[in-house]
């Protein structure tokens, strides 16, 4: 086969020009430690590049809202314990105005007390996170959820949705909760019924625990009743029922409920107990109602009412009692919450870990992928630079060779 000088020439140039590139590419991956640095090094390998750096932003992202939540519940936790605690001196304080033995100047200091811990209360309920935005607004997170007028009254104007963080796909988390559910809505009384003496009674009658003693019962009763009872007393402590119709109560045999209350005892009907103390006049009332609810500014501002409105000691240890009925159920929604935040909060924590684990494996498949091992690059490196000098050396010799030097 007779072999050109041209076709030696054009040989050698495409050998030396493919192991320049062989080399050129080899050094690039020694300077950046990566094996593929364009997709052209290894298509298959850029994709699996690619999807992984597209997992791994992901991941950094659902990271970062995780500790965004954890921060805003971690603030909303500390606030929650603070209010919690205002609580606890509020009733303290409510049990002690009860005491027979204050003066009015005793009450009206306590009543002072009082209205100094509902306004920390109301900014407490203003709380923001580090970022400024409002914990307890729902997602109207830019003006402060709750508003005090000149009289006292306190109104609401966030939202009752709650903002929510994502942190995994198809995975969110609420990261506060709305004042309207914390502070607003309460129930009243024990939760299922407040009792309240009557405002015109003349006795001595003060309505102490009560609650439901048997559930399904009163729920029957209740309905039946339109949800409210008054308990109407006579001569002798004699005591009988009507509902909201103003029709006697019936037992469940189809008799009125009545009976004979005495100091210190209790009146039970329809799966409901009252207990009281003192002696009921002639036509006192006690009224029960199901489903109130009260907002505790109203029930510290009831309280502050009642200490300074000079009122017998009866009624100012009745009023007094039914708001710290109203303040426990307030305490119980804040504890509630409490341990909401505490089970959110250990959800964070527990994919959070998830996270940092996964992008440990993350990064480890993708430097598998991408990157060049070093020691291996430097060698091709090595070998490659020597064979391109000898193909370099090789060409000079051959384009010097013609026929007449072998003439010659």
């Amino acid at each position: 086969m007779r072999l050109s000088t041209q076709w030696l020439y054009q040989q050698s140039v495409s050998t030396m020009l493919n192991q320049q590139s062989a080399l050129a590419s080899t050094q690039n991956q020694v300077s950046t430690g990566k094996r593929i640095n364009v997709a052209s090094d290894d298509p298959a390998g850029a994709g699996q590049v690619l999807s992984l750096n597209h997992v791994i932003a992901a991941n950094d992202q659902f990271t970062g809202n995780i500790n965004s939540a954890s921060n805003r519940l971690s603030t909303e936790q500390t606030v929650l314990s603070s209010v919690g605690n205002l609580y606890d001196s509020a009733r303290s304080m409510a049990i002690q105005g009860i005491n027979g033995s204050l003066s009015n100047s005793d009450r009206a200091g306590m009543a002072t007390q009082l209205g100094q811990m509902r306004d920390q209360l109301v900014q407490l309920a203003n709380a923001s996170d580090s970022s400024g935005a409002a914990l307890f607004a729902g997602t109207s997170t830019t003006t402060a959820p709750f508003v005090k007028d000149a009289a006292g009254a306190v109104g609401y104007v966030g939202t009752d949705t709650v903002q929510q963080a994502s942190i995994g796909p198809g995975l969110k988390v609420p990261t506060s909760d709305a004042g309207s559910h914390l502070f607003m809505n309460i129930p009243a009384g024990n939760g299922s019924f407040a009792a309240s003496a009557g405002n015109a009674n003349t006795g001595t009658l003060v309505v102490g625990a009560n609650g439901v003693t048997d559930p399904a019962t009163w729920r029957a009763g209740n309905a039946a009743s339109g949800g409210a009872y008054t308990i109407t007393f006579a001569a002798g402590g004699n005591w009988t029922a009507a509902d909201a119709s103003g029709n006697p109560v019936l037992d469940s045999s189809g008799t009125p409920v009545s009976g004979t209350y005495q100091d210190g005892g209790s009146i039970s009907f329809n799966g409901l107990t009252v207990a009281m103390t003192g002696t009921p006049a002639s036509g006192d009332t006690v009224k029960l109602q199901s489903g109130g609810r009260q907002d505790v500014f109203t029930t510290l501002n009831n309280m502050i009412a009642a200490l300074q409105g000079n009122g017998s000691n009866t009624q100012l240890a009745n009023t007094l009692s039914r708001q710290i009925e109203s303040l426990d159920q307030a305490k119980s929604s804040v504890t509630g919450a409490e341990v909401s935040v505490g089970g959110r909060l250990s959800t964070l924590n527990q994919q959070q870990t998830v996270y940092q684990d996964l992008k440990i494996t993350y990064q480890q498949t993708l430097s598998n992928v991408q990157n060049v091992d070093v020691y291996t690059a430097i060698g091709n490196l090595s070998s490659q630079s020597a064979a391109l000098q000898a193909s370099q050396q090789t060409f000079a010799k051959i384009n010097a060779m013609t026929l007449f030097n072998y003439i010659k």
